[in-house]
């Protein structure tokens, strides 16, 4: 009795635990709402109005007329500044007409379509239709697409035009200067000068004789000092015959002319003799082959060498020792 009673017990316990390990029914979930079917493909949400399109053909007129000024003052008058605002104000315009074209002429749609098969083709028809429902609403789509092409053919035309500016190779035209062995040293009387016309503390404003004296590489400055105050090599110390020496006077940094000379009163105190440019204060040291002492030019000032002739007058021993100018690419400091 006691063993039946004993699996009895089991066999209720084992039901009440297999309950409990069932899992218990979700309660049903409401059904989901169906989705809204898609607007129509070709259904347009902001219609365009005439007053849309107006402003849209009088922006792309502007900039076209922005762009026909670059032409033409870039044939009448090349002024820089013109040029930039003419082109930039197109490009802005334009840009600005199309934003606004797009926002407010052009369809706005939502278009949703079944994926199909890939060898399933798209019938021409169809692609037809779709071409011509989506333009419905533009009212003035002639207009509208003359002043699109009217400012794209002047913009192009700006864009072309410069191409005449680059014009043939400059060779070697860059560092070819009017300085000849044997051309005389004239001031600006055209007299020539002689070593003796140089003292000590000035500075003396030469050109080469019979050659343009408008070039940024004809004028140079003249300086004497004694032969054992000049600090550089024997090759450019024997181009500064009785310790006068010549300089361009066109600045290494930005081409401004050097036009002040710092020569000491009282060498005890006072700083050495210098030769400066007034723009951005480069300093150059006339005893050291035009050495920079300070600022930000990058290169010494280029020295002309020099030499006396028959009659004792002051002529060119060869080109510049340097290149005239500023600094480009590829262009670093010469030492003869």
């Amino acid at each position: 009795m006691s063993e039946s009673r004993l699996r009895i017990a089991l066999a209720w316990i084992g039901l009440r635990l297999l309950r409990r390990l069932r899992p218990r029914r979700r309660a049903q979930e409401p059904p989901a709402p169906r989705r809204a079917e898609p607007p129509d493909a070709l259904a347009r949400e902001t219609p365009s109005t005439p007053r849309a399109e107006l402003l849209v053909a009088a922006l792309l007129l502007v900039g076209a007329l922005a762009a026909a000024a670059f032409v033409v003052l870039y044939v009448v008058r090349p002024d820089t500044q013109l040029l930039g605002l003419c082109l930039g104000g197109a490009l802005v315009i334009c840009g600005i007409a199309a934003a606004f074209a797009g926002k407010r002429v052009v369809p706005q749609e939502t278009a949703s379509e079944p994926y199909e098969q890939l060898a399933d083709e798209r019938k021409v028809d169809d692609v037809g239709a779709i071409v011509r429902e989506a333009g419905e609403g533009v009212s003035r789509r002639g207009m509208l697409a003359a002043a699109a092409g009217l400012a794209g053919a002047t913009i192009g035309a700006a864009a072309v035009v410069p191409v005449a500016s680059l014009g043939p190779a400059v060779g070697d035209r860059i560092t070819a200067t009017p300085w000849r062995r044997g051309r005389r040293l004239v001031d600006s009387e055209g007299r020539p000068l002689r070593p003796e016309q140089i003292t000590e503390g000035t500075v003396v404003l030469a050109f080469p004789e019979a050659a343009d004296r408008n070039t940024l590489d004809a004028p140079v400055m003249l300086l004497r000092f004694a032969p054992e105050e000049l600090e550089m090599s024997a090759a450019r110390r024997a181009a500064a015959p009785g310790g006068v020496i010549a300089y361009s006077r066109i600045c290494t940094h930005a081409s401004c002319a050097v036009s002040m000379y710092r020569h000491p009163l009282h060498p005890a105190t006072a700083p050495e003799p210098a030769l400066v440019c007034p723009c951005h204060f480069s300093t150059f040291d006339p005893r050291r082959g035009g050495a920079v002492l300070f600022g930000p030019a990058g290169r010494p000032l280029p020295q002309l060498p020099l030499q006396v002739n028959a009659a004792g007058e002051l002529v060119a021993a060869g080109g510049f020792i340097g290149q005239v100018g500023p600094s480009y690419a590829g262009e670093r400091e010469t030492e003869a």
